[in-house]
């Protein structure tokens, strides 16, 4: 269990600094009415969302594999999951979610400003900062979309092979209980993916 602990951990952090870097300014929005965003910390904003979101996503899949050596392969679990490689992946998370998503407010950063800078998101988010500048959007729309598919994409398709190599692994045990004991420890995992992945991407799709 104690990989798996670690990467509730991750997760638990990730999702506190992404609401670290968001609630306050939605809340003074509703509370004190503060509509406006400077747009340094607007850029500094969307770069922590997006990075902290892959973290998550990198995080979720690293869930997924760590559900199925545990099932498919349970003897070598403590082996092929130590301490130290399961702190190599939470680096490996931060470090892709820094670098495919750092060229977000740098490509932002290059758009003219020339008419209404009003965001329909009481945050800062990439495809709807993108929107507002009135230059050449396509280099942004065109890694914005490429950076979502090669993490969160990429990601969330790895999570559903990996489920689909453990329902089959389920599906051959002798035993019911041993099926339902086996399958239930992925549930929770599931509506995490699910409440993760459908509405982040489904935003991403809409706004491009």
């Amino acid at each position: 269990h104690v990989p798996m602990y670690f990467f509730l951990c991750m997760l638990a952090a990730a999702d506190l600094a992404l609401s670290t870097c968001t609630v306050p300014k939605i809340l003074s929005f509703f509370w004190f009415g503060a509509r406006e965003i400077g747009y340094e910390a607007c850029l500094v904003q969307m770069f922590l969302i997006h990075s902290l979101s892959g973290v998550e996503s990198t995080i979720l899949l690293a869930m997924a594999v760590d559900r199925y050596v545990a099932i498919c392969h349970p003897l070598q679990h403590s082996a092929i999951l130590t301490n130290s490689r399961t702190a190599k992946i939470g680096l490996v998370a931060v470090v892709r979610g820094a670098l495919f998503f750092l060229p977000f407010p740098l490509l932002i950063n290059r758009l003219p400003f020339c008419g209404s800078n009003t965001l329909t998101h009481s945050y800062c988010v990439h495809q709807d900062v993108m929107h507002l500048g009135c230059g050449d959007r396509m280099p942004s729309v065109v890694y914005g979309l490429t950076a979502i598919l090669a993490v969160m994409g990429l990601d969330s398709l790895l999570i559903f092979m990996t489920y689909v190599l453990i329902l089959k692994t389920v599906l051959q045990l002798a035993s019911r209980p041993e099926r339902l004991r086996a399958s239930g420890t992925c549930v929770a995992h599931v509506c995490v993916v699910l409440a993760f992945y459908v509405p982040l991407i489904g935003l991403s799709v809409v706004h491009r």
